[in-house]
């Protein structure tokens, strides 16, 4: 995907965000209150703490917001039998797509078949259900990466993503673009840490991604707003306490 594809219009940036409310110290009262904020911005998903998902979905019903949730997350250090066991309850308490978190040690290790069948098992346990697989970025190094890549794909992953949001480090544009070489159009490459505005957007896009997450939606898309109304950028910058 390039930006000379891709219209920066309020209803384009929509369809690519997943709002993150993932931060461990949130309350109910901030959960709500950034569910709300994803319903009036009509994002495409919210990805949720996995013991929230229940209360996300009976919140955004009707709202067409899809609820998605992390499985071994943050650090992916989890056992595949207690990943597969997560997955199996955000499924019953109603997540439509699962963001989980590579084995980083096995990554770090170069033990891709342990890679590849973690992410299998959690895969068949989720069926039809979209699964993106979180490479955590910020610890490998490009051969890594290619390597994290074409496991995950092996192990039947819908996503490539870049970031947990909670390791240092973020997505960038040269890593978006070495795993957009790598995994081919057919399978999503989700850019997630970092994305604090619609410029940082906009060059992710540019550079391979077709999902973002961050929890910066509102002042991404109220940017797009002001750039609609003005043909100006606002002066506001990028939201520094999004993830």
């Amino acid at each position: 995907m390039s930006t000379a594809a891709f219209s920066v219009s309020a209803d384009a940036v929509r369809r690519l965000i997943d709002h993150a409310i993932l931060k461990p110290e949130l309350s109910r009262a901030d959960v709500d209150a950034q569910l709300d904020e994803a319903a009036t911005h009509r994002v495409f998903s919210v990805c949720v703490r996995p013991s929230d998902v229940r209360h996300a979905v009976e919140r955004l019903r009707g709202t067409g917001v899809g609820v998605g949730t992390v499985i071994g997350f943050p650090h992916g250090t989890t056992s595949t039998e207690a990943k597969v066991a997560e997955s199996l309850q955000a499924l019953a308490d109603g997540a439509f797509e699962l963001d989980m978190v590579q084995n980083i040690g096995a990554a770090k290790s170069g033990d891709w078949d342990r890679v590849r069948q973690d992410v299998r098992a959690v895969v068949d346990a989720a069926g039809d259900t979209v699964v993106k697989v979180i490479l955590e970025t910020a610890y490998l190094t490009d051969d890594e990466i290619v390597a994290a890549s074409r496991a995950a794909i092996a192990g039947g992953a819908a996503f490539v993503k870049t970031s947990t949001g909670f390791a240092g480090g973020g997505a960038t544009t040269e890593h978006i673009a070495l795993m957009r070489r790598t995994v081919g159009p057919d399978t999503g490459v989700k850019a997630s840490g970092g994305v604090r505005g619609l410029d940082t957007l906009v060059a992710m896009v540019d550079a391979g991604a077709d999902r973002i997450g961050t929890s910066a939606s509102a002042r991404i898309l109220d940017e797009v707003a002001h750039r609609a109304a003005t043909g100006v950028a606002s002066d506001v910058g990028d939201d520094t306490t999004s993830y």
